[in-house]
C-alpha cells in the first residue's frame, strides 16, 4: 500500500486551511497513492483554549470534507484527516475517511481526549464512542486512532482484534521536553507489539513537533519527516507484515484475551 504523509501546521482560519490543503493535495499526481493522511486537525487547529470550537466545528457535509471528496476521487486514493465535527452538544475530534471515489466510507471520534501536560481538551469536545474502526485500503485492514490515543496500548490491541494489519493516527502532538523521543517510541512500539504497520502523521510549526514517520511491524522507520511542512512517501508490504506474524505469534500467543475477535467495518 502506497501512502502519502502530509505533514503541515494548520490555523484557526478554516479557509485558509482549506486553500493550504487543496495547494497540497493538488501537488500530488493521480494513481500515485493508495492512502494519503493530513494531521488532526487539519480542518481547524485547536488554538487558545479559551476558543469555543463549537464555532469552528463543521458538519459532515461541509466544505472540508467536499473538499477532501473532490480530491479523493481525483487521486484515485482514500483520504484520512481531522476535523471538528459539529454536534448539538460540544463537537467531536473527528477523521474522516474518505474513499477513491469521494465517499465517506468511516469516521473515527477520537476516544482518549487530551487531559493532559496541564491541557484539558475535554473542557471543549466531546469523547467518541469507545469503538474501534477498522476500513479497508488496498486490501490491507487499516485501524484509526487519533494522537493522545497513542497512550493507550489497549486501543490499538483493539484495532488488531478487529483485524487491523495497519493503524493509521492523524495527530497534533504538542511540543515539550522528551516529546519526540516519546512520539517516535510509542509508535514503533504500538507496532512492535501488535505486529503491524504504523502511519503517523503529525501537525508541525510552532506548537507541534512534526516528525511523522510510518514504521514497519518490525518497529523499522520507512519514512520520517523532519519539523516542516513536507510530504513523505511510505509503502506498506501486506506480505511483509503476514511474515512478521509468523516469525513472531505473540498475536497467537496471547493468554490474556477478553474479547472475542472481530472483523474489519
Amino acid at each position: 500500500m502506497r501512502v502519502a504523509m502530509v505533514q503541515f501546521a494548520s490555523s484557526t482560519d478554516r479557509d485558509g486551511n482549506r486553500a493550504k490543503v487543496d495547494a497540497l493535495l493538488g501537488d500530488l499526481a493521480p494513481v500515485l497513492y493508495d492512502l494519503v493522511v493530513l494531521p488532526e486537525g487539519s480542518m481547524c487547529d485547536f488554538g487558545p483554549p479559551t476558543m469555543d470550537l463549537r464555532e469552528q466545528a463543521e458538519p459532515l457535509d461541509g466544505p472540508f470534507v467536499t473538499l477532501l471528496a473532490a480530491h479523493a476521487r481525483r487521486l484515485g486514493a482514500t483520504i484520512v484527516a481531522g476535523m471538528f465535527e459539529a454536534t448539538d452538544s460540544l463537537p467531536f475530534n473527528t477523521l474522516v475517511a474518505l474513499s477513491s471515489v469521494g465517499e465517506l466510507i468511516a469516521t473515527y471520534r477520537k476516544i482518549h481526549l487530551y487531559d493532559s501536560f496541564g491541557y484539558r481538551e475535554s473542557d471543549r469536545l466531546s469523547p467518541g464512542e469507545i469503538k474501534p474502526v477498522v476500513i479497508s485500503v488496498a486490501g490491507l485492514n487499516v485501524g484509526l486512532m487519533t494522537c493522545y490515543d497513542l497512550r493507550f496500548p489497549e486501543l490499538a490491541r483493539k484495532l488488531v482484534s478487529a483485524g487491523a494489519e495497519a493503524i493509521v493516527m492523524p495527530s497534533a502532538w504538542v511540543k515539550g521536553p522528551l516529546k519526540i523521543e516519546q512520539w517516535q517510541t510509542l509508535v514503533k512500539a504500538r507496532a512492535i507489539e501488535n505486529t503491524l504497520a504504523m502511519v503517523a502523521v503529525d501537525q508541525c510549526g510552532k506548537a507541534y513537533i512534526g516528525h511523522s514517520l510510518a514504521v514497519d511491524a518490525r518497529g523499522s522507520i520507512l519514512g520520517e519527516a523532519g519539523d516542516g511542512t513536507e510530504i513523505v512517501s511510505a509503502v506498506l508490504d501486506a506480505a511483509d507484515i503476514a511474515t512478521v506474524r509468523e516469525e513472531n505469534p505473540s498475536l497467537r500467543n496471547r493468554r490474556m484475551v477478553h474479547e472475542k475477535r472481530e472483523g474489519p467495518a
